[in-house]
């Protein structure tokens, strides 16, 4: 008896034995991303692929032993997942146009301007998990991050929801953009800049000013030059997109003739 009892105190930590140390059981993260989640109407609320769609590689740098993912594998599905979407709607609801139209409309649509406008409409980059770095450098408004974190909101979406509410969720989205892009130029922003600058007399021309990145994820940005002189730069995956998106600032900056 008297051995049971010291066996008791020897466990109880009373400095005679050794102590027996408990862990309470870690709490379960939560996703991130609630309130977007919300203004998406999506229900029920998002599981952890939303934390892993807003984690931005810079902040898995900085912070390698988070246990997150970053969100790059995801964006790569939600890319695919919009070209779908975006394709079928094209498709289904503009039968008199050719496939040369369709495609063009589509690229004027799912790009990095287009899905960066939409981003900040839905206010994603204050739900972004970024690097300390990337956040003072003004990450959270970098049209290439919100575009890339937008397409791995989608293929998260895709995941958890489903199809038909990735469906959903993007045309709500980009219909109205759609519908811009149907009775316009179809982004054609260097024809139309092109156009305004013959009737000025006046010369046009472009130069990739940087790239960056691997190689299959590389970033250029162009400069558009009027009469020699840089009047505005755009960021794009190819050197014709970032010359799209420098002729579309230009013209945003002149304004007017700028559709879509």
């Amino acid at each position: 008896m008297q051995q049971t009892k010291n066996k008791i105190k020897n466990n109880s930590g009373d400095g005679k034995g050794p102590r027996r140390r408990f862990h309470p059981a870690p709490a379960k993260k939560k996703a991130m991303g609630l309130q977007l989640a919300k203004r998406l109407e999506l229900n029920p609320l998002p599981n952890r692929l939303f934390t892993t769609a807003l984690t931005h590689p810079s902040f898995l740098f900085e912070n390698p032993q988070s246990g997150v993912e970053n969100n790059q594998r995801l964006e790569f599905l939600g890319d695919a997942i919009l070209d779908f979407v975006v394709a079928e709607y094209l498709y289904l609801n503009y039968p008199e146009r050719p496939e040369g139209e369709l495609t063009k409309m589509r690229a004027a649509v799912v790009n990095e301007a287009t899905l960066a406008r939409i981003a900040t409409k839905i206010e994603l980059g204050q739900e972004l998990l970024l690097g300390k770095g990337e956040q003072v450098s003004g990450g959270r408004e970098r049209p290439s991050i919100l575009a890339d974190a937008f397409e791995s909101i989608i293929g998260a979406v895709y995941l958890q929801y489903g199809l038909q509410e990735a469906r959903r969720v993007i045309l709500e989205l980009l219909t109205p953009e759609i519908a811009e892009v149907a009775e316009g130029n179809y982004g054609d922003y260097k024809t139309t800049l092109q156009e305004r600058a013959q009737r000025e007399d006046a010369e046009v021309s472009y130069q990739i000013l940087a790239e960056e990145g691997p190689d299959h994820n590389k970033r250029f940005t162009a400069g558009v030059f009027l009469q020699g002189v840089l009047k505005g730069q755009g960021v794009g995956r190819t050197k014709k997109e970032a010359e799209q998106r420098a002729a579309q600032r230009v013209l945003e900056e002149l304004g007017g003739e700028n559709h879509g």
